[in-house]
């Protein structure tokens, strides 16, 4: 469902361009939860970029859901990331003036949808990440742990099919971190694909499929795994 062929990306141009992805292949199918690692500087926050339509590469392609992107407009990019793709940043980027409830519904304000469904949806994703109770406050009275799932429950709000989360848990503590990864991996064992990129060396290890990358090119991978598989995960909650 997403994929990258032959992506190539590099910084600047002739004598001073730099390389920082190398020919990297990669297929992610519904439904895996895929965990990248490696190095400062090995491509990982990039090549995440690139398949969120986020970044375009110097060369090469991305597909999502057979269809190449590479030919696409600035607005029907747009229209794909918005249909099709979630993100979580290391920052929650959670607006101050607006309510838990009013955040995750923020996708769909932003599309003029604004209606009960709307606002039923947010709740119910709330409350798969354990914070419907705490909907009618505002983002200054949470956690960071509690900031990020909301960020998290925001990025569900327009049913993406892929998930991705670039160092979702580098600004919090372990508790917190671990409470991110969970509501991950309920999310996964229900049949969301993720894709995360993360330093955390046990949250790497634990993923069932582990991609690592070295001076921009695809170092390991553990293979595809059929899902759901979090096998290791689900047998410890």
């Amino acid at each position: 469902m997403l994929e990258a062929r032959k992506l190539n990306k590099q910084f600047g141009a002739g004598d001073t361009a730099t390389p920082v992805l190398r020919n990297v292949d990669i297929q992610i199918t519904r439904g895996e939860f895929v965990a990248l690692v490696g190095p400062s500087g090995s491509g990982k926050s990039t090549l995440l970029s690139i398949l969120g339509l986020l970044d375009m590469p110097t060369s090469g392609d991305v597909l999502i859901n057979g269809h190449s992107v590479s030919a696409l407009s600035r607005k029907q990019l747009a229209a794909v990331r918005c249909q099709t793709l979630g993100y979580v940043f290391q920052a929650f980027n959670l607006l101050a003036g607006l309510s838990v409830v009013e955040n995750v519904m923020l996708p769909g304000l932003l599309a003029g949808k604004s209606g009960r469904s709307e606002h039923a949806r947010a709740m119910s994703l709330l409350d798969q990440v354990g914070l419907a109770a705490k909907s009618k406050r505002v983002p200054s009275e949470l956690s960071g742990g509690e900031q990020q799932r909301v960020a998290v429950a925001r990025a569900l709000f327009m049913k993406p099919d892929v998930i991705l989360a670039d160092e979702p848990t580098g600004n919090l503590d372990t508790l917190n971190g671990q409470r991110v990864i969970d509501a991950l991996y309920n999310l996964n064992a229900a049949g969301q694909t993720i894709v995360l990129v993360t330093h955390d060396r046990k949250i790497a290890d634990d993923a069932p499929r582990l991609v690592s990358l070295l001076d921009g090119e695809i170092e390991t991978d553990s293979g595809m795994v059929q899902p759901p598989n979090n096998v290791t995960w689900l047998a410890e909650h």
